[in-house]
């Protein structure tokens, strides 16, 4: 009887012990979050992703009722924002910032600081559709005569933000698919490679809409297509690549967040419906599509589906390039 006691006895304190050992991690998650979380955005202040970061920050801390706070690390192409955050601990406190380098950088790069299975995604937020552009006064008149006329003596020049940039995809893409002739000329940003277009040092580019756009409308340069799925609402009149026929011709300046690879999975939920609710806020959704960029927002599962698309996609650009920044 003693015997039997003493094996009850120890069976409940085993239990006991394994209630206490797992609630540090339970408490933690349940009671997520008790401090201010950070933003990390990878790139300078002021430009599409900067942009859209604070639109989400703003939505998701009210969501969570918990201050989110955007700390700005620029740096080779966005990986010394990402590194940050692959190597910061992961308790759902550091969030990265991810545009299309998240994907791409580990593609072009010789070497990289961290690994991509080192973040997960979350979240997607919102994207500003690349916007294809000419000089105001080149006799450049649309997509297809861009294309037409590329393909006529040594091609045309496009400039890009560089090596890997969204708009380097953007010429190799209509390159590949559409069969045009341009020639990639690498700037060190965006606001070089559309300044060089506004004074008519290259015969085009493609930026994102909320850079090109006061552009556009001053007259300093034409709209040829945007390169999405659907018109911009802010831009009506411009045609999409999509509705010209040119169906494989789809990138945009986009921005989710993704976390260092073991944050619990609740917090990654949590923060994904966090965004998703500030994604469908009236006040949101206007300020962003003022500025023509398009909320997004959607689940995790939608965005790692998203992720691994846009890998196998922009992998076969690469392959066919040979892109490098080496």
């Amino acid at each position: 009887m003693h015997n039997i006691k003493r094996k009850h006895f120890l069976q409940q304190l085993s239990a006991l012990l394994g209630m206490g050992l797992g609630m540090p991690t339970s408490f933690a998650q349940a009671s997520w979050p008790a401090k201010p979380i950070h933003f990390i955005v990878p790139f300078a202040p002021g430009g599409a992703n900067d942009l859209i970061a604070r639109a989400g920050a703003e939505g998701a801390g009210k969501a969570l009722n918990q201050t989110v706070i955007i700390d700005n690390k620029p740096g080779a192409g966005a990986t010394v924002g990402a590194d940050f955050v692959a190597k910061s601990a992961a308790d759902g406190y550091t969030f990265l910032i991810s545009a299309a380098g998240i994907i791409s950088n580990s593609m072009i790069k010789k070497s990289m600081p961290y690994k991509d299975t080192d973040l997960v995604p979350v979240a997607m937020i919102a994207l500003a559709p690349s916007v294809i552009i000419v000089p105001a006064n080149s006799p450049v008149t649309s997509l297809k005569d861009l294309i037409a006329k590329s393909k006529t003596d040594k091609g045309l020049n496009f400039a890009t933000a560089g090596t890997g940039s969204t708009p380097h995809f953007v010429a190799e893409l209509l390159n590949i698919k559409a069969g045009a002739n341009l020639r990639v000329i690498p700037y060190k940003s965006g606001s070089e490679s559309l300044a060089a277009v506004v004074g008519g040092q290259v015969d085009a580019t493609s930026e994102a809409s909320i850079v090109v756009m006061p552009h556009i409308k001053s007259g300093k340069v034409r709209a040829l297509a945007t390169t999405w799925t659907h018109r911009l609402s802010q831009l009506p009149d411009v045609t999409t690549a999509f509705e010209l026929g040119y169906t494989d011709i789809q990138i945009a300046h986009w921005a989710g967040l993704h976390a260092p690879r073991g944050t619990p999975p609740a917090i990654i939920q949590s923060m994904a419906s966090a965004i998703d609710s500030a994604m469908k806020n009236p006040v949101i959704v206007e300020r962003l599509k003022n500025v023509a960029i398009e909320p997004i927002g959607g689940t995790q599962s939608s965005f790692e589906e998203f992720v691994t698309q846009e890998r196998a996609r922009l992998q076969s650009v690469v392959k066919l390039t040979g892109m490098s920044d080496e």
